[in-house]
């Protein structure tokens, strides 16, 4: 069995949803790793991209998009770009994806690594993430790659999802947690699940500068 096979067989013991298992399955995560570190690219673990930002562990991923519940065909926005892998693997499961990032080498490295991996329905954005995107939304779903301290920090991606629309993000200090907030027809709930560990929020950063990447499906 090899390191890709091990991590698949490991997903499968902890996520239940198979259409995230299918999408982590057919995403190629080595597409979106540094070439240095190509022999660990299907390890369970975080690794370093630049920037000092890393490509998410893929457990964390699959489980931050189960708890999104997508069934194919909502329009999500994936705040953190990173890498493109985790907007990759949202596409794989049928989401059309507006990813933001803040920095602006990743977010073309991000293009180069969709483009080797042929994932189509992204489009990519430098600007602040905090912020959304008011003039594309709603969103059926917003994922967050980045720690907000407090709940409150998220009103303003909160505010962009459509009814029934669900928003996952870490929050918390030393002491993270994914959070879910659901917009329900009665007003708001929130679901505190996994322990985890992002880089912070950085809000006020400038408005998105225009797009960099879009690939239709």
């Amino acid at each position: 069995m090899d390191d890709r096979e091990r991590l698949l067989s490991r997903l499968a013991r902890v996520i239940a949803d198979d259409r995230v298992l299918a999408a982590i399955a057919a995403v190629p995560r080595d597409a979106f790793v540094p070439e240095a570190l190509q022999a660990r690219a299907w390890e369970d673990c975080a690794l370093p991209i630049g920037s000092g930002q890393t490509i998410s562990q893929p457990f964390v991923v699959a489980r931050m998009c189960e708890l999104l519940a997508l069934r194919g065909g909502e329009r999500v926005l994936d705040v953190g770009t990173g890498s493109g892998y985790h907007a990759a693997v949202l596409a794989a499961m049928g989401a059309r994806v507006w990813s933001i990032e803040r920095h602006a080498e990743l977010s073309r490295e991000a293009a180069r690594a969709l483009e080797r991996a042929d994932v189509r329905g992204v489009t990519l954005l430098v600007g602040d993430g905090c912020a959304g995107l008011p003039d594309v939304a709603p969103f059926d779903a917003i994922n967050v790659a980045a720690a907000a301290e407090h709940v409150a920090e998220l009103d303003d991606l909160r505010d962009q999802l459509a009814p029934g629309g669900r928003l996952v993000a870490p929050v918390g200090g030393p002491d993270q947690r994914l959070v879910v907030l659901r917009r329900g027809a009665s007003g708001w709930s929130s679901t505190d699940a996994d322990p985890v560990r992002f880089v912070p929020l950085v809000p006020d950063f400038p408005a998105p500068t225009g797009m960099i990447r879009r690939r239709g499906r």
